[in-house]
């Protein structure tokens, strides 16, 4: 049946997604799928790229391993945490694992909540290699960063990666790109026709809230703000640390002494729960736009492998 199922889904599509918000289960709902029909997963999280940020990022290698069996995943752990990392690099990146996968007549699986990245690979942003303007970067070496923030909302008002506005070196890049996209004809990055079967976890409001709000005291259990700390100790600046999103932000400011534990645990169970349902509205932005996305109750491997089978018979 695997066989049967894996030729059948490669008929019709090159690409399998799974899609939710955070603690939903989809990592493990994938893998048990990859498991089932034969995949490999490409992860579409913005910061699991990046070695030693584990715990915050939920990267739990483990998941893919069954005994002696293991799920291939791409992208994961392929830079440090000082290197930069776009849009771009990764949809450059995502194409060739893509054809990689592919070539060994498996099937990929994109699994991942960075609705940004799932969004530029499911309909296919083009986008362009931007160099280096240091004319730019030296003119703008002293301007304020809400100077900064005005300069790049003025070309591009609607900014995707909101992260952008909040660290200075990404401003700037950000700034460099959007002026480079404006002034000059581009040539964008050559994309690969995609066909793909979207697969969403719907889980319900307050089951989710305490999935996130129990995973969260795991995780700080676990040694997450010891990961914080030993990311700084390691060279990465505090404001490097805020623009990784909300673990490393509001335990970045814990161990500056800008907040108390009671109240950094407090407002990042908030502000995850928030990040939840900004990840929903993203997804169904991604339908308006024409993202045909098929949702499940919760990660359940016999209704996804169900429902997989019924729309490529």
């Amino acid at each position: 049946m695997e066989d049967g199922l894996r030729n059948r889904f490669r008929e019709r599509y090159n690409l399998l997604v799974v899609l939710g918000p955070t603690a939903s289960g989809k990592t493990e709902l994938a893998v048990r799928i990859a498991r089932t029909i034969g995949g490999e997963i490409i992860s579409a999280d913005s910061r699991q790229v990046y070695r030693g940020m584990d715990l915050g990022t939920g990267k739990d290698l483990s998941q893919y391993r069954d005994g002696e069996t293991i799920v291939p995943c791409h992208l994961i752990d392929i830079l440090d945490p000082c290197e930069e990392f776009s849009v771009f690099d990764y949809q450059r990146l995502f194409y060739r694992c893509l054809q990689e996968i592919t070539k060994r007549a498996t099937i990929p699986l994109l699994v991942g909540g960075s609705g940004l990245y799932l969004d530029a690979v499911i309909r296919g942003y083009r986008m362009s290699a931007v160099p280096e303007n240091s004319d730019l970067r030296e003119n703008l070496e002293g301007a304020a960063m809400e100077s900064l923030r005005r300069r790049l909302l003025a070309i591009s008002p609607e900014v995707h990666n909101k992260t952008d506005l909040l660290e200075r070196k990404r401003l700037i890049r950000a700034i460099e790109i959007a002026e480079f996209t404006r002034d000059q004809p581009c040539h964008a990055l050559d994309r690969i026709p995609i066909s793909p079967f979207v697969m969403g976890i719907r889980c319900e409001r307050e089951a989710l809230r305490r999935k996130i709000t129990a995973r969260l005291h795991s995780r700080l259990a676990a040694g997450l703000v010891e990961e914080v700390q030993s990311l700084h100790e390691g060279g990465i600046a505090w404001e490097r640390l805020d623009s990784f999103g909300l673990e490393y932000r509001y335990i970045a400011r814990y161990l500056q002494g800008r907040m108390i534990r009671e109240e950094m645990v407090r407002t990042l169970t908030t502000r995850i729960h928030q990040f939840a349902k900004r990840q929903e509205t993203w997804f169904r932005r991604m339908e308006r736009n024409g993202v045909r996305i098929h949702w499940i109750e919760g990660p359940d491997e016999a209704r996804a492998i169900a429902l997989i089978d019924g729309l490529t018979t």
